[in-house]
């Protein structure tokens, strides 16, 4: 066990000017979450004993956004200190030294950074070993714009920033991400001896480096074992392009697990996706929040389904929509949905129910072989056994200030155009005649109708276009 105690410190004041967007850039969303988030979840999967924000651009936003977010039951609330104004990621990192206590490692982490692993930074925490200056670094065929390793042999000398490198620095293809390891008692030494004497006079954490030469400390380099972990976001390209390396990741872990994508790089999960054994998904697919996809179960091309279980065996055909939200959405053993159907919170189906095209159903259950499969609502409906609801019919379930139940008893058949006035209910057996607007309820086993008598006029025409009255 690692014996190692944590603190991490997240630098997360950057303005992020060429994202061009008045939202701070460490709240842009990557897979449905902001890119703080993401890192944030990777520290507490370390289990550090803090986590201190270093905030600066939308610092309110930033701080009230990041307080919200789940967290492991035994991780510690963040702890936020400010960068104003930003002077470099060293003066960054200065302002979390009165709240860095002196026995850890200190973990310097950039909350712009989403797809950082766990086990990297374990190995970067392994290389410190609560004694030496430990950096995260990668290979790039196109460095521009990051910190040049300065080695000699093996030892690491010192990081020149790319501003300040010179013409043969600057061919150097081994390139600093932005994470450190250090033992917090010497790193807060070195950081009090920073100066801002540079191009941008501003005092950069990577001048460390060369303290701890000057002090005797060894500095160890470890490389990333994917260059995509350690890429940083600046501007919604690199938004995008890490998007579709976070999904193509996704991707590769589920086919791992035999699930069949007809097209791995048209497929999108913006939350959690649990599948089964022998699930099939069509392209254009989005998944969001928590989704568990049953043995068996196919879905069809261009859903959106987020938070739902979709259980063995069902069928849900293309363009349906499932909102779960907190109630979510369950679908039960081969049942068929779709296409063009909407689940919105509170759907429960349970086994071989049909639900049909633009059919939208809320907050109801739906019982074993039950079906509506055509332009129908059910709205806080209990639907039994069997039961057939037909095209164009609807729960009236909102009186303009209250919600109102309907309960459709088993074998109840519902005819077209049908509204049901809640609160009602049709006994087990009956039949509500097609056009029938119903309000009361009906016993078990009847023929329940409530339509205007149809009237025929003979003789009558039609008005023409231009003809006064």
């Amino acid at each position: 066990m690692r014996m190692t105690v944590i603190d991490v410190v997240i630098m997360a004041a950057g303005k992020g000017t060429r994202m061009k967007s008045a939202r701070p850039k460490v709240l842009h969303r990557l897979a449905g979450r902001p890119l703080l988030e993401h890192v944030m979840d990777t520290a507490f999967a370390l289990h550090v004993r803090r986590v201190i924000l270093v905030t600066g651009n939308g610092a309110d936003e930033v701080e009230a956004a990041s307080a919200q977010w789940p967290r492991p039951a035994e991780a510690a609330a963040p702890l936020f200190v400010r960068q104003e104004p930003q002077l470099g990621t060293g003066h960054a990192v200065q302002q979390a030294v009165p709240v860095l206590p002196d026995d850890g490692v200190a973990l310097i982490l950039n909350g712009d950074v989403p797809l950082i692993e766990a086990a990297t930074l374990e190995r970067l925490v392994e290389a410190c070993g609560g004694e030496r200056l430990a950096l995260l670094t990668t290979d790039m065929a196109d460095p521009t714009g990051y910190g040049r390793i300065l080695r000699k042999g093996e030892a690491v000398l010192g990081i020149v920033e790319h501003k300040d490198a010179s013409t043969q620095q600057r061919e150097i293809r081994e390139v600093y991400t932005g994470f450190m390891a250090a033992p917090s008692r010497l790193l807060k030494l070195w950081l009090s001896r920073l100066t801002n004497d540079n191009a941008q006079r501003e005092y950069y954490l990577t001048d460390v480096v060369a303290l701890a030469e000057n002090d005797g400390a060894a500095v160890v380099a470890v490389k990333a074992g994917d260059p995509v972990e350690v890429e940083g976001v600046n501007s919604p390209l690199q938004l995008a392009q890490l998007e579709r390396a976070f999904q193509r990741r996704e991707a590769m872990r589920l086919m791992a697990q035999g699930v069949r994508l007809a097209d791995p790089a048209r497929f999108d999960v913006r939350g959690t996706l649990e599948c089964g054994q022998d699930v099939e998904i069509d392209v254009n697919c989005v998944f969001e929040g928590q989704v568990a996809i049953g043995a068996g179960a196919r879905i069809g091309a261009n859903c959106v389904i987020a938070n739902a279980r979709i259980e063995a065996g069902a069928v849900i055909l293309p363009f349906t929509h499932m909102e779960g939200e907190k109630k979510g959405v369950r679908i039960g053993a081969e049942a068929i949905v779709g296409p063009f159907a909407r689940l919105r919170p509170g759907a429960d189906l349970g086994p071989e129910v049909h639900i049909g095209n633009f059919v939208e159903v809320k907050n109801s259950t739906l019982a074993r072989g039950a079906k509506a499969n055509h332009l129908a609502y059910l709205g806080d409906a209990t639907v039994g056994e069997r039961v057939n609801y037909g095209a164009g019919a609807i729960t009236a379930n909102y009186d303009g200030a209250n919600k109102h139940r309907t309960v459709i008893e088993d074998d109840v058949h519902v005819g077209s155009n049908a509204v049901l006035v809640a609160p009602v209910t049709i006994g087990a057996g009956g039949t509500v005649g097609a056009g029938s607007t119903i309000s009361k309820d009906a016993a078990p086993g009847v023929l329940s109708v409530a339509r205007g008598k149809q009237v025929a006029i003979a003789n009558w025409k039609r008005p023409k276009k231009g003809e006064k009255k």
